[in-house]
C-alpha cells in the first residue's frame, strides 16, 4: 500500500525568525519523511517558516498534492496554528487523515484531541516507526504510541519502546526541505541531533520523558558521515548540534572530534553542554575540531533557586566552566531563569549580578514556564498556580503561573531589567560587535527546547 503524505511546520510565530530573518529545520519532519520514504510512501515536506507560507499558501499545496495522510508538529505556544492547518486540511478533504506529533500533543494527548475535532490522531514520542505504520494502513487500535477517537471517545494505546539504535534511523530527507533557505549572512547552516535521551531531573524540562532517561547516542562515523553529506551535497558551512546534552558521553565527543580532525572537514559549528560536563581538555578538542560557541543552561545565581529546579550543578561548577571556555576563547552562551517559586526580588537581583559577573559572550533570560510534560507543569497544576490555559502565551517571555511575591507586570518588568543590566555595559557591547558572528546571533534569539 503506498500513501501519499504530506509533512508540515504552520506558518506561526518564531522568536529566531522575528529577531534575525531565519530560521532552522524542522528535523523531526526531516526524519519521519525518511521513515515513509524508506517504505515506498511518497512524501512531500512543507517548512512555513522557511518557505514563507502563510495558511492559505498551506491549504493551496494541500490541494495541489491531495494527500491521504497529513503530518503536523508544532510546539506548546505554536499549537494553536496547528490545530489551524488541520481544520484548512479537512476542508479541502474531509478523508484525509489529520496526525499531530511534538513534546506538547505527546503529554496533553486527549486534551489535544479534544480543543481539536479535526484532528484524527496524535504520535506520542518517538514517531518514526509509529509514522510509518499509520502512512501503511494498520489499524489504529494495534498501532503502539498513539491516541485517537474511537465512538466519540478518545482511546490512548500502550507506549511505544524508544529506538535503541540510532545508527538504524535513516538520516533526516534533506532533499524535502528548503535547504537553501537555511541561510544567513552568506553562509548556509543546518541542525543536527545525534543523541536522545537524558539523565537528568530539571523540572522545566520534559526531554526526559519525551526520549528516556537513558541517552543513547548514534556513533561518531554515523554523525562524521550525516556532517560531509550536508557540507559536500548541500553547501552546508554552519552546524548547530541540538542535543540536550552533546558533551554527556565525553569518549564519543572527543572520538567525533578526531574524526573531524582526521578528515579535515573543514566545518564550523556550535553545541549544548552542561557546566559538570565540560572541561579545559574536552573544550580544547571540540575547538580543534571547528566548535567555536557552546551552549550552557545556568539558570541562576541562587543556589536554593538551583536546587528546587532539580538542576544538579552549584555555583563553583558555572564559574570554572565559563571560565574554562572563556580562557580558550570559546564563545559562551548562558542561559539564566526567574520567576522561580520562592524566589524573592533579591534572589533575581543576585542571578543578574551572577550573569554580569560571569559575563559569558551572550546571555539568555526566561520565565520559568510549566510546559506539558514537566514536573514544573505538574506542581503548578497541584498548586493551581497556572495563570491561563492558553497555550499561545507559553513564550518563556510571558508569566503564566502565579508567584505570591510578583504581579505578571513585575515579574516582565525583572525580566527587561536582566536584559538591560547585562547588555547595556560599553564591554559587553563591544565584545558582541567584535565577535560578529554567525551561530552566537542565532542563539540569541533561539527560544528553549523545553516544549
Amino acid at each position: 500500500m503506498k500513501t501519499k503524505a504530506m509533512l508540515i511546520l504552520p506558518p506561526s510565530k518564531s522568536a529566531i525568525q522575528s529577531t534575525l530573518g531565519v530560521t532552522g529545520p524542522p528535523l523531526g519532519l526531516g526524519y519521519l519523511a525518511s521513515a515513509l520514504e524508506n517504505i515506498g510512501h511518497e512524501v512531500r515536506v512543507i517548512d512555513s517558516l522557511a518557505m514563507g507560507y502563510d495558511l492559505a499558501d498551506v491549504k493551496r499545496a494541500v490541494q495541489k498534492f491531495d494527500p491521504e495522510l497529513v503530518g503536523i508538529t508544532a510546539t506548546t505556544p505554536a499549537i494553536y496554528d496547528a490545530y489551524g492547518i488541520a481544520r484548512a486540511v479537512k476542508e479541502v478533504n474531509p478523508d484525509c487523515r489529520t496526525v499531530l506529533g511534538g513534546p506538547h500533543a505527546t503529554f496533553v494527548a486527549r486534551e489535544t484531541l479534544k480543543e481539536c475535532p479535526q484532528l484524527d490522531v496524535v504520535v506520542k514520542g518517538e514517531g518514526e516507526q509509529t509514522i510509518a505504520e499509520l502512512a501503511s494502513g494498520k489499524k489504529l487500535g494495534a498501532i503502539k504510541g498513539i491516541a485517537f477517537r474511537k465512538k466519540g471517545k478518545v482511546r490512548e494505546n500502550e507506549k511505544r519502546g524508544f529506538v535503541k539504535n540510532l545508527d538504524e534511523i535513516p538520516f533526516p530527507a534533506y532533499h524535502l526541505l528548503p535547504m537553501k533557505k537555511y541561510e544567513m549572512r552568506g553562509i548556509k547552516f543546518a541542525a543536527m541531533v545525534t543523541s536522545r535521551g537524558c539523565p537528568f531531573q530539571c523540572v522545566f524540562c520534559s526531554s526526559s520523558k519525551l526520549c528516556g532517561k537513558i541517552w543513547r547516542g548514534r556513533s561518531p562515523e554515523n554523525v562524521l558521515e550525516e556532517i560531509k553529506l550536508l557540507k559536500e551535497k548541500y553547501g552546508v558551512r554552519e552546524i548547530e548540534f541540538l542535543d540536550d546534552t552533546f558533551t554527556l558521553n565525553k569518549e564519543r565527543t572527543k572520538a567525533l572530534c578526531a574524526l573531524i580532525r582526521n578528515e579535515k572537514v573543514d566545518i564550523s559549528w556550535s553545541c549544548s553542554s552542561r557546566v559538570d560536563t565540560i572541561n579545559e581538555g574536552l573544550a580544547r578538542e571540540l575547538k580543534e575540531a571547528g566548535c567555536h560557541s557552546i551552549y550552557m543552561g545556568i539558570e541562576s545565581g541562587s543556589q536554593r533557586s538551583l536546587n528546587f529546579l532539580k538542576k544538579g550543578i552549584n555555583l563553583n561548577q558555572a564559574k570554572k566552566a565559563v571560565t574554562v571556555l572563556k580562557k580558550l576563547k570559546l564563545n559562551t552562551v548562558s542561559t539564566f531563569i526567574i520567576g522561580i517559586p520562592g524566589e524573592t526580588v533579591k534572589a533575581i537581583e543576585k542571578t543578574i549580578k551572577f550573569a554580569k559577573k560571569l559575563t559569558p559572550t551572550l546571555a539568555q533570560f526566561t520565565i520559568l514556564t510549566p510546559y506539558p510534560g514537566t514536573e514544573i507543569y505538574e506542581f503548578a497544576r497541584r498548586k493551581n498556580l497556572l495563570l491561563t490555559s492558553d497555550w499561545s502565551k507559553y513564550t518563556t517571555l510571558d508569566p503564566v503561573m502565579k508567584l505570591p511575591r510578583f504581579t505578571a507586570r513585575k515579574l516582565k518588568g525583572l525580566l527587561r531589567k536582566a536584559y538591560m543590566n547585562f547588555y547595556c555595559r560599553p564591554t559587553q557591547i563591544l565584545r558582541i560587535f567584535k565577535w560578529g558572528g554567525f551561530s552566537l546571533l542565532k542563539t540569541l534569539g533561539k527560544v528553549k527546547k523545553y516544549y
